[in-house]
């Protein structure tokens, strides 16, 4: 037990002194260089999935037609093995970037399709019948009524869907790109542990900080219409 306990402490010894190393955090092998190759690919595989997830989450939300086909389409997306894909497209593509993006988008859309569905299915029927009963358009309809209500819920999705994508996105170096994956396959090859944790560390963090920061973002933006809500109230003016 001694011994266990003291290789750990080694461990964790050297792997704070590996992550606040100044030479670690300089250059194109430096943390800031693979964070910001990490954020980049996770942040535009997000943008790419909310691009074709949220019109189609829009659209059966709105009308009801094919919500069982995108609701399995999406679970048929979760199922899907991401290095797997990768491995796919990499054959079908060869060297590139394209079977990096493409698995991350295919994670990131059914979380987004999914929440924005039930997002859109939530919203009181009856103040959709009151919102045509006062002549609005269908667009109307969507946009100005049923798509604020439902924003809470498609906001949760963006920010599951991110969060996958950040903790996937290690795959990256799988196919000899950067990002933070890096250091756990080199890591892995090199038989490195410490910078094999310390990879997997940092990806953690990095997931940790954004759940974080869009969580915080989600409450300030909707906790005054919470509160409108629970109080029953409507804005008043005063003279």
């Amino acid at each position: 037990m001694e011994e266990a306990a003291r290789l750990m402490y080694e461990l964790f010894k050297n792997l704070g002194a590996w992550l606040v190393s100044g030479d670690q955090w300089t250059g194109p092998d430096g943390i800031a260089h693979r964070l910001a190759e990490h954020l980049q690919y996770s942040l535009l595989a997000t943008l790419v999935a909310a691009a074709i997830a949220l019109p189609v989450g829009l659209l059966i939300g709105h009308t009801g037609r094919g919500a069982f086909l995108a609701i399995n389409l999406a679970s048929f997306g979760r199922a899907l093995p991401t290095v797997g894909l990768v491995v796919l497209v990499f054959l079908a593509s060869g060297l590139s970037m394209w079977p990096v993006y493409i698995a991350l988008v295919a994670l990131a859309v059914p979380a987004i399709v999914t929440n924005t569905y039930a997002g859109m299915t939530a919203v009181d029927p009856d103040v959709k019948d009151a919102a045509r009963g006062q002549g609005m358009r269908w667009h109307q309809v969507l946009f100005q009524v049923e798509l604020p209500l439902a924003l809470p819920l498609i906001m949760t999705g963006l920010r599951l869907a991110l969060i996958q994508v950040v903790a996937t996105a290690t795959i990256a170096a799988y196919v000899s790109f950067g990002g933070l994956g890096r250091y756990v396959f080199d890591g892995l090859a090199q038989r490195d542990l410490v910078q094999v944790l310390g990879g997997a560390v940092l990806v953690a963090a990095v997931a940790v900080v954004l759940d974080l920061a869009l969580s915080a973002l989600q409450r300030f933006l909707f906790l005054p219409h919470s509160r409108l809500r629970s109080s029953g109230g409507t804005p008043t003016r005063t003279a």
